[in-house]
């Protein structure tokens, strides 16, 4: 019994040890200004009136294929105005997505509104 509870205790060690050895990853970045610029965004954009139906300016571009190519360049006018020229944004709707594309490596804030119709992700990063 004492050499079945001596290999226990190398094992647990030995566990040890490699756990300590390999570590754990790294959280990923995130930058508390960038979360902060897409929640601005998405809040203003989830309590503006809308231009022609809808409950909000963001639920008017979930309505329809056909609302989102109507509203979607005023929509896009509207977050440049909204966000300083050193950021660049995306924002995904279920009928199409307006702004940039992000690239994989950018760091990037989001923030998410709910509408009627569906979820909107709005996403911000440096250049």
């Amino acid at each position: 019994m004492p050499l079945i509870e001596a290999g226990v205790g190398v094992i647990l060690l030995l566990s040890l040890a490699g756990l300590l050895a390999l570590g754990s990853p790294a959280p990923a970045p995130t930058d508390p200004q960038l979360d902060a610029y897409a929640s601005d965004v998405a809040t203003v954009l989830a309590e503006e009136p809308p231009r022609h139906g809808g409950t909000t300016r963001v639920d008017e571009v979930t309505r329809s294929p056909e609302a989102f190519d109507r509203e979607g360049p005023a929509l896009e006018r509207r977050v440049d105005a909204l966000l300083p020229d050193n950021l660049l944004y995306r924002i995904e709707t279920p009928h199409g997505a307006l702004g940039f594309d992000r690239p994989a490596a950018a760091e990037a804030g989001a923030a998410r509104v709910t509408t009627q119709h569906s979820v909107v992700r709005v996403e911000v990063w440096y250049p």
